[in-house]
């Protein structure tokens, strides 16, 4: 069961990797926003992720702290503890991010690792905290990281998307850039515990093997509004299939219009 838990914090971030040519200067989040997802491995009830934004200052200038934790529960927390954080610090003038800071616990599996982004130099040093280590790197353009790639890109304007288009996006993870991909499968109205709202229907691709069953075993339905909050994400895993959904949430910049039939 190894990394099948942590792996639903990838991907939810992953509708959000897409062209930044589509992304509006104004951020449709705010201070005090909170997210929560209910996992579902199977049958059981596995655990729960959260994201949470605050108002910070960071190296004397406004920024946005995220932070995002998943965790496992009941039966599944007795045979694989889930303790998981990642965070990000967003500079609020560009929402490009400053740092990252990843730990998680997973079983055995641990790691603490910190991101920090010199935007003005295409300066990038990434560092392995638990034997002190770091590596310096060179790029070009605008990097990201996981969580600040969601936020900046829930910005996006998605009118002009349209069924069989594909989005890609590169951002750094793990000392390497990886490359996502995703495709629009079309609108629908998803039905929902607070409601039937409006969404779009997306398929980000995967790497297949380990984790994932196949390339093409993610779907996921984020509201098609200014939010861009997904609803409901389902994976089938190499053993097994993985769901999450919203469960609760407060905060938004913008009402999710949801209607009850």
């Amino acid at each position: 069961m190894k990394k099948k838990l942590s792996v639903f914090l990838v991907v939810i971030v992953s509708f959000f990797y897409i062209s930044a040519d589509s992304v509006s200067n104004s951020s449709q989040f705010k201070d005090g926003e909170y997210l929560r997802y209910r996992l579902h491995y199977g049958l059981l009830n596995a655990g729960y992720a959260t994201l949470t934004t605050s108002e910070t200052t960071f190296n004397g200038k406004p920024h946005y702290h995220v932070i995002g934790e998943g965790y496992s529960t009941g039966a599944v927390k007795v045979f694989f503890k889930v303790e998981d954080r990642y965070e990000t610090y967003m500079d609020k003038s560009n929402l490009l991010s400053s740092k990252f800071i990843r730990k998680i616990k997973e079983g055995s599996y641990v790691r603490d690792q910190t991101m920090v982004i010199d935007h003005k130099n295409k300066k990038l040093t990434y560092t392995d905290n638990r034997n002190n280590t770091s590596k310096n790197y060179n790029f070009t353009g605008q990097i990201h990281d996981m969580l600040s790639a969601f936020y900046y890109l829930r910005n996006m304007d998605t009118d002009n998307y349209k069924t069989g288009d594909f989005i890609t996006l590169d951002i750094f993870l793990d000392n390497e850039v990886l490359n996502f991909k995703l495709k629009i499968l079309g609108r629908e109205n998803m039905k929902t515990s607070f409601g039937t709202v409006k969404c779009l229907k997306i398929r980000p691709y995967v790497l297949s093997g380990r984790v994932f069953k196949e390339k093409e075993s993610v779907t996921m339905w984020v509201t098609d509004d200014s939010n861009h909050v997904p609803v409901q994400i389902k994976a089938e895993l190499a053993v097994g299939s993985l769901k999450a959904d919203l469960s609760s949430y407060k905060n938004l910049q913008n009402p999710i219009n949801f209607t009850k039939k």
